[in-house]
């Protein structure tokens, strides 16, 4: 089983009307395996959190993205080590691409297309012994700093993102994910657990 660890609990704030947002970041690790999900765009916040689990970034051999949105994926390219998956395809340094088939290589963590938020959004579930089965949204459920974060089943579906580009395909890859989760890891806000 995979063992998960957030390293920065992703934001979204307005200071002195300036935005600031970055993404739940989080580490997992399975088989051996050093896997980072979103490493955001706080390099000195994302290298304090890695240097705290005795990381550096060489010692990460995946890095995968919910999307290519920059407050999730803009520091991607620090890992020189590693091979960048989104929601179909494995990108190495080298400008190899091929396909994931919905796996990381060598592990039992699942890629699903979750696409609303933006089209080709991704989530990740990963099973861990302590919390079940893990599901790492992206932006799939996000909320802004200053807002309630409700986890009833009516407000998660119902919740407003500013950004969506497809509302119906969002609320579906929202259903899809509660389904399957014990608990949800947002784009920006806290870990929840999912009420069934």
């Amino acid at each position: 089983m995979a063992k998960l660890k957030i390293l920065i609990q992703g934001y979204a704030k307005e200071i002195d009307g300036k935005e600031f947002a970055s993404s739940s970041t989080v580490l997992i690790n399975e088989n051996n395996l050093n896997i980072v999900v979103d490493p955001g765009i706080n390099r000195k916040e994302l290298l304090k959190s890695l240097e705290k689990e005795n990381l550096k970034v060489s010692d990460i051999n995946f890095v995968i993205l919910t999307h290519m949105h920059n407050d999730h994926s803009l520091l991607s390219g620090i890992f020189e080590n590693a091979k960048i998956l989104d929601n179909s395809d494995i990108i190495s340094f080298d400008s190899n691409m091929y396909s994931h088939n919905g796996f990381i290589p060598n592990t039992n963590i699942k890629i699903i297309k979750t696409p609303g938020h933006d089209q080709f959004h991704a989530s990740i579930l990963v099973e861990t012994e302590d919390l079940g089965s893990v599901v790492i949204a992206g932006d799939v459920f996000w909320w802004y700093d200053n807002e309630e974060q409700k986890i009833d089943l009516e407000s998660l579906l119902n919740h407003k993102d500013p950004y969506v580009k497809n509302e119906n395909q969002l609320k579906q890859s929202r259903k899809e994910i509660l389904q399957i989760a014990d608990y949800i890891i947002p784009g920006h806000g806290k870990i929840f657990k999912v009420i069934k």
